[in-house]
Formats: C-alpha cells, structure tokens, sequence
C-alpha cells in the first residue's frame, strides 16, 4: 500500500513565526492545535516531515546546537502527545546563496523522498506562504494547503497564482488535515464500492 505522505512548514503553521525569527527554545511556542492535527495525521496512517527554510544560521541568530534543541523538543512534544514526525528536513542558506534546498527551490522535498522512498506525486505540502506551495509545486505533490497562521498578510493572494485543485485556503493545520482525512475517507469508500 502506497504511503500516505504529509510535509509541514515549521514557523507559522506549527510554531508561532516572527519576523526577527525564532532564534531559541524560548521564542518556540506551539500554535494551538497544532499538536493535536500532527496526532491526528499519525493516528490515520500519515507519515508526516518537516520542511523548513531556517535561513538564521547563515545570519548567525541562531547556531546548529540551538536549532538541534528546537528540534529535539518538536519530535519529543509531538512524540508525547501521541504522534510522530518521519524526518525534520531543514536549509540553512541564506537567501543570496541560491542553493537548491531553500524554498521554493524542491530540494529538501526530494531529499525527504529519497531517504525514506516517497512517492512525491500522492504527497501533500501544508505551509503558511507563497514558497512552500511553489516548493510543492515544483516538487511535483498532489496538492497543496496554505493555513492563515502566518504572519505574511498576502497570502490568500498567493492561492490565486496555482489552480483551485492544486492549493486551497484553510484557517489553520488542524482544518487542513481535517479536510485532508475527510477527502482521504471519502476516495477509501468509493474504491470499496466500485
């Protein structure tokens, strides 16, 4: 059975993001529900990673030590509630280096599929700005959420750049999974029924 792919965005969708960047434990503050929609991916057979720019290490705000740190208690809060992260996949580039693993550039993506035999064309990116859905275009995923948790105001804009089927609005993660489990039960029964 194929494996039933989920990538995140970290800052903005499960963390609160902030524009001087999250630069420590301290500054790393869950997003109400975020927690509990990463469970609810687990519960349902989902394999869930985390695809994130943090581009603070290249402006020296923060060191690989302290995101390890952040890290670390991500997999262990998530881990704790009764879900599971597959992998935290991140670039540490500056914008001006032009690597192939920041966002929007498919990168990490790829990387996440390689190291754990993901099948990118039925995998779903969740991100809370314009880059991560380019990324999950570019990667090739099946669709694509863009949650109004950031703290970018022009994102409803960016959804009007890529097809209706391909990337919708929701409110936050939980509602973006909600929808995606529905929509995941829904196809279940009517492969049952034909």
């Amino acid at each position: 059975m194929l494996q039933k792919v989920v990538f995140l965005d970290r800052d903005g969708v499960i963390n609160r993001d902030s524009p001087s960047y999250i630069k420590n434990l301290a500054e790393f503050i869950f997003i109400p529900g975020s927690l509990s929609a990463i469970c609810k991916l687990s519960r349902y057979g989902y394999s869930v990673y985390v695809i994130t720019n943090q581009s603070g290490i290249a402006r020296n705000l923060i060191d690989l030590h302290e995101l390890n740190n952040i890290h670390g208690y991500l997999i262990e809060s998530v881990h704790k509630a009764g879900g599971h992260l597959g992998g935290i996949y991140y670039c540490p580039h500056h914008p001006d280096h032009r690597c192939n693993c920041r966002k929007p550039q498919p990168g990490l993506i790829y990387k996440a599929a390689l190291d754990n035999c993901i099948d990118i064309s039925s995998s779903i990116m969740i991100g809370d700005k314009y880059t991560d859905i380019e990324c999950a275009k570019r990667a090739g995923c099946k669709c694509a959420y863009l949650v109004m948790t950031g703290i970018d105001k022009q994102q409803e804009i960016y959804t009007k750049k890529f097809p209706l089927e391909f990337c919708r609005n929701t409110g936050n993660l939980f509602q973006a999974v909600d929808i995606i489990i529905e929509e995941n039960e829904r196809q279940n029964q009517q492969h049952e029924y034909h």
